[in-house]
């Protein structure tokens, strides 16, 4: 199962357990499913929001327990129901999706933390789940950590996303440092783009250390993937600011070197007393 398609799934499935595998496949290809319909081909936005609008019936169908009408949502009744799986989660989802299909910026950060809050959190929220963590501390610093690499994904992505005609940096910050939205078009790396993105660094780099310490807290598999997942994201941060921040030129990425401290740093990560 590849996950690079989908980048707010945090899971590896060299670590994954093979009872859940199941379950997280069947979580990813609704996720995967629904984020085509909003982003993929040329369909209008009214045909898009439909798709999305059949998909919010078949969750109905599930919470109805109704019989499933397609193989997607039969795998994925078949989940929900035996781990007692939350459908607000998947819910959430679509309403990002959603939200992607109509939006194109956004004003200020909590606005933009509020569509992570549904785009990338519902992820961690459904894996916590699957492993029977719910208490209020590892929900809080899950969402950390999944809002962080949602944060990390549009920083390195400024270019991909305008091309598409978004901008998922706060519209009061390109205002703050002095940048013109319409200047993203031509790569602009000047003093005032690099102090932008050292902000936007600092405090993407901050939300996912405050999450950090969810990964030392869980036991097993899970605790070892989000070490890495967090250290993954960490590292890109570090690849964005060793770029003087030119995400235009070249998308920051991890290779073969970067996996390898990662996971020296992984083991370095201290388990709380």
């Amino acid at each position: 199962m590849s996950v690079e398609h989908y980048e707010n799934f945090p899971v590896a499935s060299v670590l994954l357990p093979r009872r859940l595998r199941p379950a997280v496949e069947a979580i990813y290809q609704f996720a995967r499913t629904a984020d085509d319909i909003a982003d993929e081909g040329d369909a209008q936005p009214a045909a898009r929001l439909a798709g999305l609008d059949a998909f919010h019936c078949g969750l109905d169908r599930i919470e109805a327990r109704q019989p499933a009408d397609s193989p997607l949502f039969a795998a994925l009744q078949e989940i929900i129901e035996f781990h007692d799986l939350p459908l607000l989660p998947f819910r959430d989802l679509l309403s990002a999706f959603a939200q992607d299909v109509s939006t194109s910026s956004y004003p200020d950060f909590s606005t933009l933390l509020d569509y992570c809050r549904r785009s990338a959190n519902p992820v961690g929220r459904l894996m916590l789940a699957l492993y029977g963590r719910q208490d209020a501390l590892s929900l809080q610093q899950s969402d950390a950590v999944c809002s962080a690499l949602q944060l990390i994904n549009f920083l390195q992505d400024v270019a991909i996303d305008h091309a598409r005609g978004r901008i998922y940096l706060p519209q009061e910050d390109l205002q703050r440092f002095g940048i013109d939205p319409a200047q993203l078009a031509q790569g602009p790396v000047d003093a005032k783009w690099r102090a932008l993105m050292v902000f936007e660094v600092a405090r993407a780099r901050q939300l996912m250390l405050d999450g950090a310490p969810l990964a030392p807290r869980l036991p097993g598999r899970i605790g070892w993937e989000l070490r890495l997942v967090v250290q993954g994201g960490l590292r890109i941060l570090e690849r964005i600011e060793a770029a003087d921040y030119d995400v235009f030129a070249r998308r920051p990425v991890l290779g073969k070197r970067d996996y390898a401290l990662m996971l020296a740093r992984s083991l370095r990560m201290s388990a709380p007393r």
